[in-house]
């Protein structure tokens, strides 16, 4: 392979990872526009009622499927899926799944859950809105 190509190659797996997934200080911002998008996690019950990102939709994925056309009308939406964290891959099956659904804007939230939370953003518990400590070492200030 030529340098070229390689370039290509790399600029190619970079366009398509930039395009496919998102961070959690990326989606604040995106959040906080005209146009958000919708947030979808996919964890189970029990992991909801835990903690959940504000104004999130709750849709387990082993049910996507089954509700997405209902609760998910637009298949042009900016959709953001997300599991626990990076050693999940809940919110790559449902990204695959709402892809494979005719789903056109479909993200990964990038460390779930957990780094949302470890950056010290805001999550729902069922004691309300709250913020945990932002761990030292992943924390970005937004």
């Amino acid at each position: 392979m030529t340098t070229l190509a390689a370039a290509a190659d790399a600029r190619a797996y970079f366009a398509a990872k930039l395009a496919y997934e998102i961070d959690p200080a990326d989606l604040v911002v995106a959040r906080s526009s005209s146009s958000p998008p919708v947030v979808v996690d996919t964890r189970s019950q029990a992991a909801w009622d835990h903690g959940h990102l504000p104004d999130a939709r709750h849709i387990p994925g082993a049910e996507l499927r089954d509700r997405a056309g209902t609760e998910l009308p637009d298949r042009d939406a900016d959709i953001v899926v997300y599991c626990w964290g990076p050693g999940c891959n809940g919110a790559t099956k449902a990204a695959y799944t709402l892809s494979d659904m005719g789903y056109r804007r479909v993200r990964e939230l990038i460390g779930g859950f957990e780094y949302w939370a470890r950056e010290g953003l805001v999550v729902v518990t069922p004691q309300g809105r709250t913020r945990r400590p932002a761990d030292d070492l992943t924390a970005v200030t937004v």
